[in-house]
């Protein structure tokens, strides 16, 4: 059973899906304006949604845009009178899964939501990693910190990258080099200890507190001052 919200403002339309779907064993919530719709979608939970597009308060594309742009994942079915090639592009690039037009057949929507509900969901791309007024924009592999660019070799952005994503903890030596350059190092090797010093060069001298911190005879941490 998935909890399904229908935004439409036809009563006798919202009456025959909400009937049509309860039969299929499904919980389903109705507003009938696109303001109620938003705020239904942004605050309460939902498996699944249902939206015209021509609904008073906010037309359904902007209201799907809204719920989009909040982060909101949901599968969308634009179910809707507006048929042309270019209203269903529109629609689905703004952000719906499924278009279908009225008038509809219950027995279709019905298998286009089961469709739907066995697509495994996407995860969410992680795009930055932030420590203190530290940045790394993992997309473009660009740093930053307190909004200044900082410009780091391959193997120092490696090696950045892998005491942010430790979180706090401390990293051995071993495993620096075993993250960063793989086994092929000699573990007596100087490499690491001439890249901390690097990045400390970069990320810390200029700017008023150290990120980057020593743990004698362990290995090194990453974190911001309190």
């Amino acid at each position: 059973m998935m909890h399904i919200l229908v935004i439409e403002d036809d009563q006798t339309q919202s009456a025959y899906l909400k009937k049509g779907l309860t039969e299929l064993g499904h919980q389903v919530s109705v507003a009938e304006d696109g303001k109620v719709g938003l705020v239904w979608a942004l605050n309460e939970t939902f498996d699944f949604f249902i939206i015209d597009r021509m609904i008073p308060g906010i037309d359904g594309l902007s209201l799907l845009k809204s719920i989009r742009a909040a982060g909101v994942s949901t599968p969308v079915i634009f179910l809707t009178a507006l048929g042309s090639v270019d209203n269903r592009v529109e629609g689905l690039r703004a952000g719906s899964d499924d278009y279908m037009t009225k008038p509809f057949s219950m027995e279709e929507l019905a298998a286009r939501i089961d469709a739907l509900a066995r697509r495994p969901a996407i995860a969410a791309v992680e795009s930055s990693l932030v420590v203190g007024d530290l940045k790394i924009d993992l997309l473009s592999r660009v740093v930053t910190r307190a909004g200044t660019l900082i410009d780091l070799q391959p193997k120092e952005y490696a090696l950045l990258e892998a005491l942010i994503r430790a979180d706090g903890r401390v990293l051995t030596r071993s495993m620096l080099l075993e993250k960063v350059w793989g086994f092929q190092f000699d573990p007596m090797t100087s490499v690491l200890e001439t890249h901390i010093s690097r990045l400390r060069a970069k990320i810390d001298k200029p700017f008023e507190s150290p990120l980057i911190h020593t743990v004698r005879q362990v290995g090194y941490r990453l974190h911001a001052s309190h």
